[in-house]
């Protein structure tokens, strides 16, 4: 397949500057597209949308198909009459994001617009509202989750009353009715935050921007999508997983890395025609042009870990569903426009699943030196069919990762690029730029030359994490020329 040379940012939204404590999708996020736009992008690349759980990862979250009501912007609730003024007005941090006062703030305000939506909104806005729930087949049971998770003070689904946990039709009933009001109000931040979303995106389509999103392979066990769908996984009679996922001991951990995620009945999933899966990236793909598949490995081979294990070490790899998900995915919906997260140790037969369907994988340019020439991530080796990085949300910054590395190692990058060490960072992003890939991503991290305090994630390490947000200045003129000139230089420039 021929593609055209195509560039891009990744910048989560909740790292969009603004008053709100967090980024949104008000008018920085609007700045943001208009700096793609002169810089000469034509990709956005964020990260997984949903309502994040504990911890405040996005790729740990209360649901695959919901979106994160902490991304909503309130002056836009304000427009639409929901909100007063000064009830709009906040004056949290515009630095790194308190997860904690955000969502008591914003929450808040979006109760009170759900009630005064409820209770005054004309009733052509309100047919609107109701066909946005008719339509969204997963909704009642998503808000009825979050009501009720609310209700129990935030503990898991499996330790609710049996009945609930059960899913028994006269509880679901009960709860129903009796958690009304709750269930209104969930539906109503996702009702808003899909309006404003949509208009963010098309805003950034018209403008020649694609979103590139972003699926985790699996779902938190603590989900809507679990407690709806519990056939679909391995639990045994209370619930409970039987197994879950991890991957196996490497170069970095001994004891491999034990997830905790509950794993997929894929034979269960197959006989159901793949339906969940082809409604979940039919979701994805109305939220977004294209789809990073996080660990895309899993479709092939997964690493099985009995429930009760400690580790990951006393794990197995077990066949997953191949390219018979595939072949459904694409008889369900077409053309699938998916990047493939093949990074780490890859098989051939991931390799071969990858190439059959045709997804580009990923090459990290952290990753390129101190193995020889042979290493895949040298751009000396790369193909056409991939995207390449200089990091990743996984990783530290470019100049953080260079300062980190001893000396010797340091000399290394630096013959490679001949160069005496100044403007690293600028000499990483144009080497993505002029890769033989079909498209590059740089962090805006990178762009800005950020140390490792601009970090967006530490793998592993439990606080701290997804806070970074930019600063009102980060979207420069001076900055969007000098990634044009860039740009055009390696013939990433849209037609």
């Amino acid at each position: 397949m021929v593609r055209q040379r195509k560039s891009g940012v990744l910048l989560h939204p909740s790292s969009l500057p603004g008053a709100g404590g967090i980024g949104s999708f008000g008018e920085e996020a609007r700045r943001f597209v208009d700096f793609l736009h002169k810089s000469g992008q034509s990709l956005w690349q964020i990260l997984p949308l949903g309502p994040t759980a504990y911890g405040n990862s996005p790729y740990s979250c209360y649901s695959a198909f919901a979106g994160n009501p902490l991304l909503v912007n309130l002056e836009a609730v304000q427009d639409d009459g929901d909100l007063l003024p000064q009830e709009a007005r906040t004056v949290l941090s515009s630095e790194r994001i308190d997860f904690q006062a955000v969502e008591e703030y914003k929450l808040g305000r979006l109760r009170d617009a759900a009630a005064r939506f409820f209770a005054e909104a004309p009733q052509k806005r309100k047919e609107e509202f109701w066909q946005f729930c008719d339509g969204t087949f997963w909704l009642h049971d998503f808000a009825l989750f979050m009501a009720l998770k609310e209700e129990f003070k935030g503990v898991s689904w499996k330790d609710w009353p049996d009945a609930l946990a059960n899913r028994e039709p006269a509880a679901l009933s009960f709860w129903s009715e009796k958690l009304g009001t709750a269930i209104g109000e969930q539906k109503y931040q996702q009702w808003q935050f899909a309006r404003q979303w949509k208009k963010l995106k098309s805003y950034a389509n018209v403008l020649g921007i694609s979103v590139v999103g972003d699926l985790p392979i699996f779902v938190a066990y603590d989900s809507a999508d679990v407690w709806a769908n519990p056939h679909l996984f391995h639990l045994d009679e209370k619930g409970v997983p039987i197994v879950v996922a991890g991957v196996p001991p490497d170069y970095f951990s001994k004891t491999g890395q034990l997830w905790g995620n509950p794993l997929y009945n894929w034979e269960k999933m197959a006989h159901e025609g793949y339906g969940w899966w082809i409604a979940r990236l039919r979701n994805d793909l109305c939220l977004y042009d294209m789809v990073r598949i996080d660990h895309f490995r899993g479709f092939e081979a997964f690493w099985e870990v009995p429930m009760w294990e400690k580790t990951a070490v006393n794990g197995r790899w077990v066949k997953g569903p191949g390219e018979g998900l595939f072949h459904a995915l694409r008889n369900g919906l077409g053309n699938l426009p998916i990047i493939a997260e093949d990074l780490g140790i890859i098989t051939p037969e991931v390799e071969a699943l990858r190439e059959q369907f045709g997804f580009p994988g990923m090459k990290i340019l952290q990753f390129a030196f101190g193995s020889g020439p042979e290493n895949p991530y040298l751009p000396h080796n790369h193909v056409r069919s991939c995207v390449v990085y200089t990091g990743t949300h996984d990783n530290d910054t470019t100049a953080g990762w260079f300062e980190s590395l001893k000396a010797k190692e340091q000399k290394n990058v630096l013959a490679y690029f001949d160069r005496d060490g100044d403007d690293i960072v600028w000499q990483m992003v144009k080497c993505a730029l002029a890769s033989v890939a079909d498209y590059a991503i740089i962090p805006m991290q990178d762009l800005l030359e950020l140390p490792s305090s601009g970090r967006m994630n530490v793998p592993g390490v439990a606080g701290g994490n997804w806070s970074w947000r930019c600063s009102a200045d980060a979207f420069s003129g001076r900055l969007a020329a000098k990634l044009a000139r860039a740009t055009e230089l390696y013939g990433r420039l849209p037609d």
